[in-house]
């Protein structure tokens, strides 16, 4: 699963965090992910998720400074069915080891990496989680050069890898068509095709236009059962957030 949690803004009145989170967090438990990659979470975000999924671990870095910082493009997996095995972060510019902003993006940018392993297949699965920027246009697509490259050098092409997150382009961009040369969509490979809606950003059902499918799973070496935008609201028909969560269930192939 990939979700942009929408980050803690104390301006977004009955949108706040504070107002979604409880809510949020159980549609999280009975939807079940065993890999979670989450965008624009701060840390008083996920370590809410953290203190209320007990199966979940965690691991990211804030993109402002490293550490903690700012926004995360944190991954969750579930204790009980995969191990940690390595863990690493780099941004999106032309100096991806340190804190940048790059080209003509208007915020530092980041990618997520984890390598993990099933506890009772031994299979590893290689995991990146990314964030690209929403202003930037060459920024994207170097973007999506930059994280197939750094792909290429930390897998072998019978390596299983995901790469998910808000990648603010639509299918027919140049940046995920750049990212299909070398990596499969989730929603093409599903044998039942997409369940839900075309459009993954719902703006908290403002007056907005449809920009399509921004948040994406890419994968390689696997098979796709499902594949879902899920469109479940709050109590109050509000929604959780201000983009739906992507949902694949998928196996080896």
């Amino acid at each position: 699963m990939t979700y942009n949690l929408r980050w803690d803004n104390p301006n977004d009145a009955e949108n706040r965090w504070d107002e979604r989170k409880a809510e949020l967090v159980n549609f999280v438990q009975d939807a079940q992910p065993d890999i979670l990659g989450t965008q624009e979470g701060l840390k008083r975000q996920l370590d809410y998720i953290s203190e209320n999924i007990p199966q979940f671990r965690m691991f990211g870095v804030g993109r402002d400074d490293g550490k903690e910082k700012g926004e995360y493009t944190a991954i969750f997996y579930n204790k009980n069915r995969f191990n940690l095995l390595a863990h690493s972060s780099f941004w999106l510019s032309e100096t991806s080891h340190e804190v940048s902003v790059g080209w003509d993006a208007a915020l530092p940018r980041i990618c997520t990496y984890g390598l993990l392993e099933d506890l009772k297949t031994g299979e590893r699965i290689h995991v990146f989680n990314t964030h690209f920027d929403h202003m930037g246009q060459l920024a994207r697509l170097m973007s999506a050069k930059l994280i197939i490259s750094k792909i290429e050098q930390m897998t072998n092409e019978n390596d299983k890898v995901i790469l998910m997150g808000d990648f603010n382009c639509n299918p027919s961009s140049e940046p995920i068509k750049e990212i299909k040369k070398h990596l499969k969509d989730g929603k093409d490979l599903s044998k039942n095709g997409l369940k839900g809606p075309e459009a993954t950003f719902n703006g908290f059902d403002k007056e907005i236009e449809n920009i399509g499918t921004i948040d994406h799973i890419f994968i390689r070496n696997f098979t796709v059962s499902s594949y879902k935008h899920i469109t479940k609201k709050r109590k109050n028909k509000l929604q959780l957030s201000d983009h739906y969560p992507v949902l694949a269930v998928i196996g080896i192939r």
